[in-house]
């Protein structure tokens, strides 16, 4: 019944896409809402997520609305939610998050059909049930699957169509940077996938004295004392993600840590060197963009991440060297000039 799904929405389709939460995440559906606004170009087409990476999705060309819900909202928001999501009177109701919170969503959201894959734990809320990624693409059982080629295979199992899936898509304005830059992000969520100040500095230096690019570190408001180890540099601390957005689409190239800035850079098509620990490069590498991963090989890798399983410091992010990164920016600002 799946492929069947999209071509019979009715005269007036609307749908509800259920994404709460996640910068990288968010950024990488977006390729899934290319594909459904092609299938069903006169659609209805709103999302459903946490406040805080709503702005990501403004002015998004393929998105009517964006429902919001504030972080860990108790369950007046979530009843909240709920009733904006019924209000919409949506025909299909697709949960592109997998949590118990999106799955009740999809399962009381008043939708004919409530799309969801397979494998989710709450697969109960779902009167269709999408088959792995896998297996929509076409893929071997056992094949890696990039995160957005996951996202897309929904709609792809719905009814748009097997093809091409698109680089993720964002809208941006114009930042104001009077000279070329570079963006470095030094943070992330885990120690497991963040490579050390010290050799972010090193790369920061080579980027402003070799290739003449003013270097531009970005830092969540949470990581001041990372901010003060680039007190010499250019900090943006705490900028609202319009602004942030706004700042790597213009970019010359984007060096960071595997994270959700690196994965906003890829949307604008940045040229990007990111460095990976504990995550596999196969499943979150930029997407359709000219990148580098950097990593090294450890029997342990990947894992889980919330912390180091083999050894007593994550030594998958912390060896790589400076010298690998630099070479990987080096190269790949070379191949972006010459391709210009």
């Amino acid at each position: 019944m799946g492929g069947q799904i999209l071509s019979r929405l009715g005269p007036d389709p609307r749908v509800v896409l259920i994404r709460l939460r996640s910068l990288g995440d968010t950024v990488l559906a977006t390729p899934a809402f290319a594909l459904l606004r092609r299938a069903v170009p006169d659609a209805r087409i709103h999302v459903a997520m946490e406040d805080r990476f709503a702005g990501l999705l403004d002015r998004h060309p393929d998105l009517d609305s964006v429902l919001r819900i504030r972080r860990r909202s108790g369950l007046a928001g979530k009843a909240r939610l709920l009733r904006a999501i019924r209000a919409k009177r949506p025909s299909l109701c697709i949960d592109m998050h997998g949590g118990s919170t999106a799955a009740w969503l999809t399962a009381l959201s008043g939708a004919r059909w409530r799309a969801g894959f397979a494998h989710f734990r709450q697969s109960w809320a779902y009167n269709v049930r999408i088959p792995r990624a896998q297996q929509v693409l076409g893929r071997e059982p056992d094949a890696k699957v990039h995160t957005a080629e996951h996202h897309a295979a929904t709609v792809v199992h719905l009814g748009a169509g097997q093809c091409e899936i698109p680089r993720a898509r964002l809208a941006a304005g114009r930042a104001g940077e009077p000279d070329p830059y570079a963006v470095i992000h030094a943070g992330a969520a885990y120690a497991t996938k963040t490579w050390a100040a010290g050799s972010f500095r090193a790369v920061a230096r080579d980027l402003r004295e070799r290739h003449r690019l003013a270097p531009v570190l970005v830092a969540g408001p949470d990581e001041k004392a990372l901010a003060l180890r680039f007190a010499d540099f250019d900090v943006r601390l705490g900028l609202p993600l319009p602004a942030l957005v706004s700042l790597i689409a213009g970019a010359q190239v984007f060096v960071g840590n595997d994270s959700g800035p690196a994965h906003v850079a890829a949307a604008f098509g940045v040229p990007s060197v990111v460095i990976f620990g504990s995550s596999d490069s196969s499943v979150w590498h930029p997407w359709r963009t000219a990148h580098r991963v950097v990593e090294t090989d450890w029997d342990c890798k990947p894992c889980p991440g919330d912390r180091c399983y083999a050894f007593d410091v994550p030594r998958c992010i912390l060896s790589v060297e400076a010298s690998a990164v630099r070479a990987a920016v080096s190269e790949l600002l070379a191949e972006s000039e010459a391709a210009s």
